[in-house]
This record gives structure tokens, C-alpha cells and sequence, in this order.
């Protein structure tokens, strides 16, 4: 895939090395020249562009037409904005994706922006922390699909009604905007089958749509 990134720090260039291995055409815009310069010598094989992400004429000196995915990863959210909408709407690109700075900020980045997924650093390690210390609480990890949809993750107390009365799956009878995609159990991921039954500290992760996501806590959570 050709992936166009926005932002030469040290997202953008961990993000651009891990591309690269992985065998994508990778180009990197980077508005410093300092920065773009040493990103040469630094990442063979990305075609470094010294530029403002922010401007037309650069993106679509980018040839960004071409690429299947925009990365949004500068440290400013308002630019990652400007970024994401400029290639959605202005050169239809297939997948937008944005890095989120500052959580409060979270509402914005969605489709009316022309983001499609959204990563917000402080609201991941949020999770991970709520993760460590809550139990039989949802924990949101990711929105999906401009926020429109969740990912979240529910640890398994001993009182929650999946446990106590052993139901599998199946029987939850879970509504449709939701799916279990995965449980995680001793650190070993499991596969979720109709007839899987769950146990206490059991990691259950979900996809659910956003409005509806409070509905699976009638059988995870007491």
C-alpha cells in the first residue's frame, strides 16, 4: 500500500519505520527542514518531503490521490484535523487516520473531519490504567468508524451474571450492535465460540455501536 504520513517526530518515524519493514511505499511530510533532512539519512527507502502538511498544493505534490492511507500523526490536533479533512475531501482517500493529543479534543476527530479511525495516546493509557484497577467496569479502548462504533473491554468479576449463572454465548443473548470479538483468559486469547462459558477475570473485548455499548453490562457486569 503507498501510505502518506503528516509529521517527521517521533510517532511519524516509528509509525514509517514499522511500514517500511513491513514492505509499504511510505512518504513522510515533515514542515521542519531540519527534521525532514535527518529523516533522510534516517529512514532509506521513505521518500522524506520537506513541506507543510497543512497545504493543498503539498499534498497534492504528495501525489495524494494515489495513496490508500493518510496518517494524521503531527503533535497538533488542530493540524491533524486540517490534514485528515484536506485528504478526504479534497482527494478522496480511502483511509484516514489521526492521532489524537489532547483527549479533550476527542470529539472532533470523526467523519465530519474526514477521520475514520482516531488514536488517542492519552485515552489508550487511560484504559490501560482503568484496565489495572477495574473490575466488572467497561473500558473503553478505541472508537471505530469515525466514533460511530467502540471497541471496549470488560474484566470478569465473580458475581457478573455471565459467571454465576455459566452461560455460554449463546445463551447471553447479546444484542445485535454488539459482538465479543475475543476473551482473553490466563494471558492465553481465545477464540469466542457460541458455546464458550466464562469464568471470572475473564478479559471479554467487544464491538459495539457507541449508543447501544452500556447494553452488554446486563450480562458482564453485577
Amino acid at each position: 500500500m503507498r501510505v502518506v504520513i503528516a509529521g517527521g517526530g517521533s510517532v511519524g518515524t516509528a509509525i514509517a519505520i514499522d511500514l517500511i519493514d513491513r514492505h509499504h511505499d511510505v512518504v513522510v511530510l515533515e514542515h521542519v527542514t531540519e527534521t525532514a533532512e535527518k529523516l533522510k539519512s534516517l529512514l532509506p527507502g521513505v521518500h522524506v518531503m520537506t513541506a507543510d502538511a497543512c497545504e493543498y498544493a503539498n499534498l497534492s505534490a504528495a501525489d495524494l490521490r494515489s495513496a490508500d492511507v493518510v496518517i494524521a500523526a503531527t503533535g497538533d490536533d488542530e493540524d491533524n484535523l486540517v490534514v485528515s479533512w484536506l485528504s478526504k475531501q479534497e482527494f478522496g482517500v480511502p483511509r484516514v487516520i489521526a492521532r489524537i493529543n489532547n483527549s479533550r479534543n476527542e470529539w472532533l476527530f470523526n467523519e465530519t473531519w474526514g477521520v475514520d479511525v482516531s488514536v488517542s495516546t492519552p485515552a489508550l493509557i487511560t484504559s490501560l490504567v482503568d484496565e489495572a484497577v477495574e473490575v466488572g467496569s467497561i473500558i473503553n479502548l478505541m472508537d471505530l468508524a469515525g466514533g460511530k462504533m467502540c471497541l471496549i473491554e470488560v474484566t470478569l468479576a465473580a458475581s457478573a451474571p455471565a459467571v454465576v449463572h455459566g452461560l455460554t454465548l449463546d445463551e447471553l443473548r447479546l444484542p445485535d450492535t454488539t459482538r465479543v470479538v475475543a476473551v482473553v483468559r490466563n494471558d492465553q486469547p481465545m477464540v469466542p465460540l457460541p458455546t464458550m462459558r466464562f469464568i471470572e477475570h475473564d478479559h471479554v473485548i467487544l464491538i459495539a455501536r457507541e449508543d447501544s455499548k452500556q447494553e452488554c453490562s446486563s450480562a458482564f457486569i453485577s
